[in-house]
């Protein structure tokens, strides 16, 4: 399996916010809170085409990610991978880039995910701790690491 990233435009609104409802619907319907429409303009309303990167896996679009640059830290936004693809470990390998980056950038990495979904055991288990909880959602974050000392 070969990941890859390419870059995203405001023209590929649409295709991301499919993708979100694709990789979101069952865990919103779990919940009683699926509602496509909502997911649009939730969708919308933080996009920023700038740190938005398509997932490719072998070429194919698998999903995508957006991590924003905040102050003290980098904000996990959104990681989403298709059905097709989920469960293979594109997520984690996904993961894994913006965790190395966060730790060359000795930066904390901060992420909410939707409560009840799968997705809070998968930041759990790459190190992500609760730190708050709302409503919907609950809030984590990860640490930097110690980048490994290079040989000469």
């Amino acid at each position: 399996m070969n990941v890859t990233f390419t870059h995203t435009t405001s023209n590929d609104a649409d295709t991301l916010v499919q993708i979100r409802i694709d990789a979101m619907r069952e865990s919103l319907e779990r919940i009683g809170r699926f509602d496509p429409v909502r997911a649009r303009d939730r969708f919308l309303a933080s996009f920023d085409a700038r740190y938005c990167r398509y997932i490719l896996v072998d070429g194919e679009k698998a999903g995508f990610v957006l991590v924003r640059p905040e102050s003290a830290h980098l904000l996990l936004d959104h990681l989403y991978i298709v059905p097709a693809h989920q469960g293979k470990g594109v997520g984690a390998a996904v993961l894994d880039a913006v965790l190395a980056d966060a730790d060359a950038q000795r930066l904390p990495v901060k992420v909410g995910a939707l409560r009840e979904s799968a997705s809070n055991r998968f930041y759990q288990r790459h190190g992500f701790v609760k730190t708050a909880e709302s409503e919907w959602d609950l809030y984590y974050v990860r640490e930097p690491r110690p980048v490994a000392a290079q040989s000469v």
